[in-house]
């Protein structure tokens, strides 16, 4: 059972992550390489950090070929779409600012439950801090290197309620995983709750406090 859910949060992840890959790179002008390149960082980016920082080398995506010609797929149908319609997408820029948010939701969710589960079957079940941090790495891993990718600074670092998400989402499954026999529906409560803080913060712009460096000048 919890197998099966970690094979379709894995699809669910994968696919997401390279579609808001995808449109950010098409978006921001890069060719079809660049975009199927920028579309599968940040869909195993992520994973590709926690692993090595659990001593898997090489990186789990790498023995998992069909993941990758996945995320390919996705990314390459993006920019196809895009090519195509490139004539609409300045009028259609809201509309996919809000699609690309809801994907990347789900993403978060999807790969900081698979991270928290990763680093517990590791071994490190008892290193809380260390676990939730994995499953927080693993989420925004890669959304942070296709942000350097195409030249922005990373929206983690300035954007809404981001990591913060990934934290609560990740600490919730942690909690219910390690100490209640409710581990599949601790996996499920803790991926709503990330999205569900995620598209409530986008929609009534929940922010951290930060400094107006506008008005110091």
């Amino acid at each position: 059972m919890i197998d099966t859910i970690m094979l379709v949060m894995e699809i669910i992840g994968t696919v997401s992550f390279a579609i808001s890959g995808a449109i950010i790179a098409a978006s921001s002008g890069l060719d079809l390489f660049g975009t199927v390149l920028v579309g599968c960082v940040t869909a195993f980016g992520g994973g590709m950090m926690r692993d090595l920082f659990l001593g898997k080398t090489p990186p789990m995506i790498f023995s998992n070929l069909s993941m990758v010609i996945l995320a390919v797929i996705v990314a390459v149908v993006v920019f196809v779409v895009a090519y195509i319609k490139v004539d609409k997408l300045r009028n259609l820029m809201l509309k996919i600012d809000e699609a690309n948010n809801i994907f990347d939701a789900i993403g978060l969710a999807a790969f900081t439950i698979i991270g928290t589960e990763v680093a517990c079957a590791s071994g490190y079940e008892q290193r809380a801090v260390f676990v939730i941090a994995m499953g927080v790495l693993t989420g925004i891993g890669g959304g942070i290197v296709r942000d350097i990718l195409v030249d922005k600074t990373p929206y983690v670092l300035k954007k809404h309620i981001y990591a913060l998400a990934s934290i609560f989402g990740g600490t919730l499954h942690y909690v219910m995983r390690t100490y209640t026999p409710l581990h599949t529906t601790g996996m499920v409560l803790g991926l709503l709750s990330i999205v569900t803080i995620r598209l409530l913060a986008k929609k009534y712009l929940w922010k951290l406090p930060k400094i107006d460096v506008d008005s110091i000048h």
